[in-house]
C-alpha cells in the first residue's frame, strides 16, 4: 500500500532539510496522541544510522519499532526503513522539492500490513485514517518551525 502527503512551504528546501536534521525532531513530529516513546533517536540521517520507539499496540502493550536510515541525499530526500515493528513493511520516502515561494514536502510510505484480510480491514478501518492524521500534525508542526 502507499500513502502520500503533502504540504507546501515558504522556506527554502535547505532550511527545510536542516529543520528534519535537528536533534530533536523526532520528539517534535511525534503527535502527543499517538504516545509513543521514543527510545533511541537517530544520531542524524545518514544511511545506517537507526531509531529505537516503543509504540502503543492495545492498552499497556508496546511494540518495539527500530527504523534505519538508508538514503541520504540533502536538501532533496532522505529514507527510513523499518527493520522491526508492527509493520511488514515500511518504507518512508521524505521528498523535498523546490517550488515557486518556497519548497514542498512530500511523505511518501510504503507500506504491508500484517495479519493477511484482517490487516487489510484493520488498513482501511484504522492505519490510513491514523496516518493522514499524524502527518496533518507533522506537517502542522514543520510549518510552524520552517514556514
Amino acid at each position: 500500500m502507499r500513502f502520500t502527503y503533502r504540504s507546501r512551504f515558504t522556506c527554502t528546501p535547505h532550511e527545510l532539510f536542516a529543520f528534519h536534521e535537528r536533534p530533536d525532531a523526532l520528539e517534535l513530529l511525534t503527535p502527543p496522541w499517538a504516545r509513543p516513546k521514543v527510545l533511541q533517536p537517530a544520531p542524524d540521517l545518514k544511511p545506517g544510522s537507526e531509531a529505537l520507539l516503543a509504540i502503543p499496540l492495545l492498552g499497556p502493550i508496546r511494540k518495539k519499532w527500530l527504523a534505519r536510515h538508508t538514503v541520504y541525499e540533502p536538501p532533496h530526500r532522505f529514507v527510513d526503513e523499518q527493520v522491526s515493528g508492527p509493520f511488514k513493511k515500511w518504507r518512508h520516502e521524505h521528498i523535498i522539492r523546490e517550488v515557486e515561494g518556497g519548497s514542498e514536502l512530500i511523505d511518501q510510505i510504503d507500506y504491508e500490513v500484517p495479519f493477511g484480510v484482517f490487516g487489510r480491514i484493520a488498513d482501511r478501518v484504522f492505519i490510513d485514517r491514523m496516518l493522514k492524521k499524524m502527518f496533518a500534525f507533522r506537517h502542522e508542526v514543520t510549518g510552524r518551525h520552517c514556514g
